[in-house]
């Protein structure tokens, strides 16, 4: 569907009105229309509009020979602004002037309430002007000029002290007055491509995040993906994925896209949350400040100012939040930035139950062939061996050579156990996700036992210290996930024979505290030049965010063959 675009006013036209209104001036204004033309030619020159407003700046302190120029933009409240550019104020004196105006007070709030043309000979004797603060470069003369764009009110254009020391002439006047209605055109053209810009950033967002939920990869990969394209795309401090919590209920921060560490991680935003309340009921919630706003109970507010919550909802069901806060003191988010997130959030959440419904196709394929491995374990496999058995004991009796009696007993208890561990094997196989145990040590097992499927051999495992006793749910959550990650690593990329798993809830940070360090080595290829490191990223980002580390040595192979996969966090 093509948006209908508004019309612009025909430059030619505009042009037009404003050399018809030159007409019967002076001989030294009609001298400067050249100038004036050039102006216009420049001021339409470009269409980005930040450096629209600094172009149209310069001509018109150039047009008026004024040492200092300025556009306030008016916010969308059309109470105060929402962007001050100048020109003929360097870097020194802008820094010790500090904040830019906001428009709410002075003569340049008066101009935003009463949009309209003003003239002076001395700002201080204005009832309306509220001084200038510290460090400011002394301003004596001013000519105001409002900018409209499409009819409506863009800002202010502001001119003062003339070069040679004078006092703005009509002259002045009219030639800046020429120069705005060409500024509001070239502002409004300068808009349109702004906002159709912004549309392809965030299409493209919306395409590169349904790209990664669907690649089939890691979930928690994609989910970054999430918080980093709504980041990059809302020009915000972070982003911040959130999914439920489960039975305690309220929101947990599962994915952090910022310059900082992540040690929000496994955070949990309580369902009293009043913010918490209306995302799950489906309703976006904009905040100004959030280092003020009573609805934000969580301390991780405090260092953000205005932030986006949005739900990630389709189909009626809400699946989580996407949050993208800006820094303290940043500018607000506009009209036009809230409607493209919440059309983001949409599509994210879309894309979100297309990879949750690829995965449980996945997961159900999975689990329809372990069971037909179990069946065949269980019906060809165990039933062959046990026949062999039953035929190795018959020639045990029949022997009458010691030596071979005792050699095919010996086989024969091999036999039963091998046949033993392939029943252990068909248990792991049939054991569905839900029957899991919740004791960290039980879920280890489990892990390996799965994994014993794929590599053909069970690894070998040992605990060290109480680990079911001291590691933290949290913590526990992590370890096992570091621990398929790895052991998934082994088996895809490492043509590894043999494996050892080390669980040690006595291990010891760096600065002498307690952690738990899991520990996976194989003899394996090890860690090719140039390969791809999105696994141990995995790792590494799991640990830190708990504020531990991890990383790769040596593996179990002849001569140190292999790779160590460490990973540690603070008990």
């Amino acid at each position: 569907m093509t948006a209908a675009v508004p019309d612009l006013p025909d430059p030619l036209e505009a042009a037009t009105q404003a050399t018809r209104s030159l007409q019967g001036l002076s001989t030294e204004l009609t001298a400067r229309v050249p100038q004036l033309l050039e102006a216009m030619r420049s001021v339409g020159t470009g269409l980005e509009l930040h450096s629209t407003l600094d172009r149209i700046c310069e001509t018109a302190a150039e047009l008026a020979d004024a040492r200092y120029a300025a556009i306030g933009v008016v916010d969308e409240e059309g109470d105060g602004l929402s962007d001050f550019v100048t020109h003929g104020v360097d870097e020194d004196t802008a820094r010790r002037i500090g904040r830019r105006p906001d428009g709410h007070a002075g003569l340049l709030g008066a101009l935003i309430r009463e949009p309209q043309t003003i003239r002076l000979a001395d700002l201080s004797s204005d009832p309306r002007a509220a001084g200038f603060p510290p460090g400011h470069p002394p301003m004596r003369t001013f000519l105001g000029v409002p900018i409209r764009v499409q009819g409506e009110i863009f800002g202010n254009l502001y001119l003062s002290e003339k070069h040679d020391g004078g006092e703005f002439n009509d002259y002045d006047l009219h030639m800046v007055r020429v120069l705005a209605t060409e500024a509001g055109i070239a502002i409004g053209n300068a808009r349109l491509y702004e906002a159709a810009r912004q549309r392809e950033r965030w299409i493209d967002g919306s395409v590169a995040v349904t790209t990664a939920l669907l690649s089939g990869g890691d979930a928690d990969d994609a989910l970054a993906v999430v918080a980093e394209q709504a980041r990059r795309l809302a020009d915000s401090a972070a982003g911040i994925v959130l999914l439920p919590a489960g039975e305690e209920g309220g929101l947990e921060i599962v994915a952090v896209s910022s310059d900082r560490p992540a040690k929000s991680l496994g955070v949990v935003i309580p369902p009293e949350s009043p913010v918490v309340e209306r995302l799950l009921a489906g309703e976006a919630v904009f905040v100004d400040d959030a280092s003020t706003d009573p609805r934000m109970l969580s301390r991780l507010a405090d260092q953000y100012g205005p932030s986006m919550l949005l739900p990630l909802h389709s189909g009626g069901k809400v699946l989580g939040a996407l949050a993208t806060p800006r820094a303290r003191g940043a500018r607000p988010f506009t009209e036009a930035e809230r409607t493209l997130a919440t059309q983001f959030a949409s599509q994210a959440a879309l894309a979100l139950m297309m990879a949750d419904a690829q995965r449980d196709r996945e997961r159900l394929a999975v689990y329809e062939d372990r069971d037909r491995i179990a069946r065949d374990l269980h019906d060809l496999v165990i039933q062959r061996l046990f026949a062999t058995g039953m035929m190795l004991e018959s020639a045990q009796r029949r022997s009458i050579v010691p030596a071979v009696r005792d050699g095919v007993g010996k086989a024969v208890d091999e036999l039963d156990v091998t046949i033993q561990e392939i029943r252990t094997a068909i248990f792991a196989l049939q054991q569905g996700p839900a029957e899991a145990p919740s004791g960290l040590r039980t879920r280890v097992l489990r892990e390996i036992n799965m994994a014993a499927v794929p590599l053909g051999f069970k690894p070998a495992h040992r605990f060290l210290g109480p680990v079911d006793a001291t590691v933290g749910e949290l913590t526990g959550k992590n370890l096992v996930a570091a621990l398929r990650e790895a052991l998934s690593n082994a088996f895809r990329h490492a043509s590894a024979t043999r494996i050892e798993v080390v669980v040690d809830a006595g291990a010891e940070l760096p600065d002498g505290s307690s952690a738990v360090r899991l520990s996976v080595a194989d003899d394996g290829v090890g860690i090719p030049q140039g390969g791809r490191r999105s696994g141990l990223r995995n790792l590494t980002r799991r640990a830190e965010s708990l504020g531990g580390s991890s990383w790769c040595g040596p593996g179990i192979g002849d001569d140190g063959g292999g790779t160590t996969v460490f990973w540690q966090a603070p008990l």
